[in-house]
């Protein structure tokens, strides 16, 4: 038996491993139902290249229009700092000697047009007494500032050159997520820098960074420097302005914010039409409806925006908003964000028209506004629009 056993063993086994092999393999050879996974995979011959291995026809498309600015302003500092003591100054009055110093700040600008109008950031140029222009075939050149608009952090300046390199437009209304994105500045003052990244997110805003925004989140790195410089798509097109970094060291984190080249363009052109940008206003203060608000409205489910104030006697009271209202849609336009309703608001043109459906204790209504015109700031916005 126990030879039996030995001689028969080792093809039994064999065929048992066997059996449970075609088992696996091939159920439906023994009656059991077929399980099949439907998977794809690319053949290992032809494989598509996509994306180019080299972006140096798009840098050099883009980088002669993206110019270096050297920004000087004077600061009155006393001489010596015990003249800064409140009670020395008590003696002695605001009549003390003081020096005149010189300082400077680095930046980029980008050609916008052969004229020599530029585009860069209000916060580059602000109160700069000089700002000087470098490009990038090594003129150098005095800028004069046309406008600034604090409020989207934009500032137009005007050169005098000929021959000039203007940067070609992209459409940023077009940018996906994870399309490549360059960023050409002059980061700390080294000379010209190309970085590269993919576009992160659209639309960003609620940052705080400035009263309306719409930014552009690429993790192109952008460091100090690198501000009013160019965001640029693989083919060397403009699709954004570089604005601020997220970061706790000041330095690149992969958090980097451009506004983008339509809000950008829309700017410039008011700026250079009329010396500033004219935007509309209602006079409210809105909020966002909460499931909480909404719940004690009794509106679950129900998307607008709350009225949280009104400015006596502007556009809003005037045509009967009253605090409260549930703002439903502005011109037809769902009120889903508040950020979003009021830079509709702000794109319409002082004097025109606007319907205003809001409901009130259960009711809708439809008023009728002024748009009004929102007064300029000289350091960011509020939140009334």
């Amino acid at each position: 038996m126990l030879k039996a056993l030995r001689f028969l063993g080792w093809p039994l086994l064999v065929g048992i491993l066997l059996a449970l092999l075609i088992i696996q393999h091939y159920p439906h050879w023994v009656g059991l139902p077929r399980q099949d996974v439907h998977m794809r995979q690319v053949p290992r011959y032809n494989l598509p290249q996509k994306g180019p291995v080299s972006y140096a026809e798009a840098v050099s498309s883009a980088a002669p229009a993206v110019v270096n600015l050297y920004t000087t302003k004077f600061v009155n500092r006393p001489l010596h700092p015990l003249f800064e003591d409140p009670q020395f100054r008590r003696f002695f009055g605001d009549n003390l000697p003081r020096q005149r110093r010189m300082e400077s700040s680095l930046g980029s600008a980008v050609i916008m047009s052969p004229e020599g109008y530029l585009l860069t950031n209000n916060h580059v140029v602000a109160g700069a007494d000089q700002i000087v222009v470098a490009l990038k075939d090594g003129r150098e050149t005095l800028a004069r500032l046309i406008g600034s608009d604090p409020e989207t952090d934009l500032a137009v300046l005007k050169i005098d050159l000929k021959d000039l390199p203007a940067i070609t437009l992209g459409h940023s209304d077009m940018v996906n997520i994870g399309d490549v994105s360059l960023a050409i500045g002059n980061p700390f003052g080294v000379g010209q820098t190309v970085t590269m990244g993919i576009i992160s997110a659209t639309g960003r805003n609620q940052l705080g960074l400035n009263t309306y925004e719409d930014f552009i989140q690429t993790d192109a790195a952008i460091n100090p420097g690198n501000s009013g410089g160019a965001l640029v798509d693989a083919y060397g097109n403009l699709i954004g302005i570089n604005t601020a970094i997220l970061s706790k060291s000041s330095g690149s984190q992969g958090i980097g914010f451009a506004i983008p080249v339509k809000l950008a363009l829309e700017v410039m052109q008011a700026i250079i039409e009329h010396g500033s940008v004219i935007r509309g206003w209602l006079g409210i203060e809105v909020q966002p409806l909460t499931p909480e608000l909404a719940e004690s409205f009794g509106l679950e489910g129900r998307p607008g925006i709350v009225v949280a104030g009104l400015y006596r006697d502007g556009p809003a009271q005037k045509a009967g908003l009253q605090p409260g209202d549930l703002i439903l849609s502005i011109d037809g336009q769902p009120a889903t964000d508040g950020r979003r309703s009021m830079n509709q608001v702000a794109r319409t043109k002082p004097g025109e028209k606007t319907v205003i459906e809001v409901m009130r204790n259960g009711k809708t209504l439809e008023l009728i506004a002024e748009i009004g015109l929102r007064a300029p700031v000289s350091n960011g916005g509020d939140s009334k629009n």
